[in-house]
Formats: structure tokens, sequence, C-alpha cells
């Protein structure tokens, strides 16, 4: 694995920096929280059409740009330390999915509106409680012109401003074994019902119930695979531990920018020893995070299963993000709980990136299984 940026992912990291600076400061994050309001980043999008953040993973085929996961990796960085709205992240992960488990015709189908920005989308693959556990909670049955299907589906991702979802089912057919199938389902669609769950850093998870929802034949995906899905429910995990490692980043350039500039006793606190050491640990956590992150996705985008390197990213990054914002806050004086400042908004992500498709515990699982201890 190369530890050195390319000078192309340098450039492409410039770029969304600038991009996220114009068009997702913080007053924005605020605004989309704000009950009642316009939930839809508008401007954002468009922005990232543009610099055709939509098309960067995928094949030239859909008018996809030809990159790869890694280049994907540098945008996660990015919208990480910007607090990007997780509707923009969520339908990239449903084109990674569609990309990955999907025929010609369903891919093209898909995957060109999205890359155009015209298709806004969201998973719910595996469980939210761990990654790793892709059995489908959902039971559905052959009819004439298609599927049916019902059941419940916890957070599910801004189910509310997603033109699409990406389920997964377990199909009986009467005689032979159940097998998996994945529904590219309309949210709208008569038989959905959207139950929203508020999270803490105010991107919405819903919870999904489906009674009898029909699934047209062209929407349904016949016959997925486990291995191949479950890579992509752990990729989708490696891209948030990116997204996690970059926020820390940001919360400590912020806290040394603090550090120095506030005075006690005549002189900028960053000149005590303590908060110089303070800084210190939340740099080495947060460095070992982002190389833990980045190792995964680099193998995970190279075919690999990637469960261990997952596991090992998703420990590292969970746990450095949540330790330099606690950090953060001691050295702004207890300042960044209150909602004045903008600090808390670091930590209200750190906590649901922290535990969404599993924490550290379910990390451990997943390497307790890599090694054959379960």
């Amino acid at each position: 694995m190369k530890l050195v940026a390319t000078e192309e992912e340098r450039d492409l990291a410039a770029a969304m920096r600038d991009l996220f600076a114009t068009h997702c400061p913080t007053t924005l994050v605020r605004a989309l929280r704000e009950p009642g309001g316009e939930r839809f980043p508008q401007k954002l999008w468009e922005a990232l059409t543009r610099a055709e953040v939509f098309a960067l993973p995928f094949g030239e085929d859909v008018g996809g740009s030809g990159g790869t996961l890694d280049d994907l990796a540098v945008v996660y960085a990015e919208a990480g330390r910007a607090l990007c709205p997780s509707i923009v992240l969520n339908t990239l992960h449903l084109g990674l999915a569609i990309d990955a488990l999907a025929g010609p015709e369903q891919r093209a189908a898909v995957l060109a509106p999205l890359v155009r920005g015209e298709l806004r989308g969201s998973v719910a693959l595996a469980s939210p409680y761990d990654a790793g556990d892709v059995r489908p909670v959902l039971r559905a049955e052959r009819v004439t012109e298609g599927v049916r299907v019902s059941g419940r589906v916890d957070h599910v991702g801004d189910a509310d401003l997603a033109d699409r979802l990406l389920v997964t089912a377990e199909l009986a057919t009467y005689g032979e074994p159940a097998r998996t199938i994945a529904l590219l389902l309309d949210p709208s669609a008569p038989g959905v019902t959207r139950t929203a769950l508020p999270t803490s850093d105010g991107d919405r998870g819903h919870a999904v119930e489906l009674d009898g929802v029909a699934v047209a034949t062209d929407s349904v995906i016949e016959d997925v695979d486990l291995a191949t899905l479950r890579r992509v429910a752990l990729t989708v995990r490696a891209l948030q531990c990116v997204d996690m490692a970059a926020g820390a980043e940001a919360v400590i350039e912020r806290t040394v920018a603090h550090t120095t500039s506030r005075e006690q006793f005549g002189r900028a606190i960053g000149s005590f020893q303590a908060a110089q050491h303070l800084v210190a640990d939340m740099h080495i956590a947060t460095q070992a995070a982002r190389l833990a992150a980045r190792s995964a996705v680099f193998w995970l985008g190279r075919g690999r299963p990637g469960q261990r390197e997952t596991a090992v990213a998703v420990l590292k990054a969970a746990t450095a993000y949540r330790r330099v914002t606690l950090d953060a806050h001691q050295l702004h004086g207890g300042m960044g709980y209150v909602l004045e400042t903008d600090l808390h908004l670091w930590s209200e992500r750190a906590r649901r990136l922290g535990v969404e498709g599993g924490g550290p515990d379910a990390a451990a699982g997943w390497i307790e299984e890599a090694i054959g201890l379960v």
C-alpha cells in the first residue's frame, strides 16, 4: 500500500476542500438540522454534480469518470472534514452497491442518472448494528409482475430524501431453497411507511416498514452473492472510517488555532506542556486511524474481502474520533459543549459514525471470525 498521496490525489483533495469551504460551511450544516427546515442541500448538490463527484468511481460506460475507490476516499476525507450531509454519501453508497451487484441493464438504468446528479438514494444492505451481518430481514414472494416484499428495516439513512432505496430480502419459492435478492424500492410507493429516527448529528435515519410492497421485475437483482454483498457493506464502513479520521483532523486544527490564540495567566494556553502533550496524543491517534482507514479502502478496492482491515479501521477511527473530540472540549475549556460554537457538530458526528454499522465491539467480532476464533 502506498503511504504518500499522488499529485492527482493532492489536486483532487485541494479542489474538494475549496468546494466544501464554499458550499458546505457550518452554517449550512446547522441550517439542515433545524426542525421543519429544508433538509436537502441543493446548492452543494449542484456544485458536487458540476465537479463530477457522483461520476468519480463509476465506469465510463454509464457516464462515469472511471476513478478508483482510492479517489473516492479522497472525497470522503474532505467530506468528513466539512461535515458533508449524509444524503450525498448515501447516494454514493447506492451507486457502489449497484455497481457491484446489478447486471448491465440495471447498472445503466440507475448509475446513468446518478452520475448526472438526477437521482438520490440510500441503502440498507446490512444490520445497522453490524456491517458484517448481511442476512436479509425482509421477506419476499414471487408474483406475476415481480415480487412482493414485507417487513421492517431500521435506521435507513435519508429515506425521506431518497428517490430509491436498495434493500435485500429473502425470497422463498415453493420447492426451492430460500435465496437472497436485492430490491430497488421507491420509498414513496404504496405500502411503504417511513418513521423518522432523529440522530445526534441531525442526519436523519428512518425505520422503513413494507407491507406487501410490489416491486417490478426490472427492479429486482436476482441471486445476490453474499460475499459480494458483505464486501459492499464493509466498503461503506471503511469509507466512513476515512470520514471519521478526517473529521478528527479538522477538530485538531480548530483546537490548535484556539489554544494558540486564547491566553491564561498572560500566556497562550497552547504553550503549557500539558496542553501540548494532549494535542500530540490526539494527533498520533488520528494518524493511526487515517492509515488504517486508507489501508482498508486500498485492499477492498483491489478485491480483497477486507474484513480484517475494515475491523482495524473501525477500532482505530471510532476510538480516535471520540477521544479527539472529548479532548478538544477540554482544551476549549468546555466551550465546545454549548451550541453557540461549532465544535459540538463534530462531536455529534463522531458519536453517530462511531456506532453506525457497528462500533469497536462489532469490529472485534469480525477479527475473531477472520482468524477462526468463532
